[in-house]
């Protein structure tokens, strides 16, 4: 972990002392396990207006690893309706599993979210949504991830 540890601080730092990408806030980073941010897409878009919160929990061998991220579905918070976004909050993103690289961060991965829900025009969940969240591991990180549709 001691590789993370110094790699989570320096992002922690970094985010505290510049602030998130324009449109998000850290609702919580207490420790360098679980993060929380707010989400709201900039610009118009079909989710104008809405708020989402994204959880971060990284691995014990980031950033080799990517996070695990997802949107939260209690306290109020629901994943957004999107051909990439389940409803259990899990996402279909290359970034978060066969495409990471440790030259990504935290802050990179808002940036995708934020493009991903910029760039829709309509709200839908993916076709296979509920057969997916009804057999779904807990952790995204456990799905093997068919990426085959850049257009949603």
């Amino acid at each position: 972990m001691r590789i993370a540890s110094k790699r989570l601080q320096k992002e922690l730092a970094e985010l505290r002392l510049n602030g998130p990408p324009v449109g998000t806030e850290i609702i919580k980073a207490d420790d360098l396990q679980t993060w929380v941010f707010s989400v709201e897409v900039l610009g118009e878009s079909v989710y104008k207006g809405e708020k989402f919160a994204l959880r971060f929990r990284f691995p014990d061998a980031y950033p080799m690893e990517s996070p695990e991220v997802v949107f939260l579905t209690t306290d109020g918070w629901s994943a957004p309706a999107h051909g990439h976004i389940y409803t259990n909050g899990h996402i279909c993103a290359s970034i978060l599993a066969n495409e990471w690289s440790p030259v990504l961060h935290a802050t990179s991965v808002l940036l995708t979210i934020q493009s991903m829900l910029a760039s829709s025009k309509k709200k839908e969940h993916p076709p296979d949504n509920d057969r997916y969240v009804k057999k779904a591991p807990i952790s995204p990180k456990d799905t093997h991830w068919a990426f085959h549709d850049d257009d949603v």
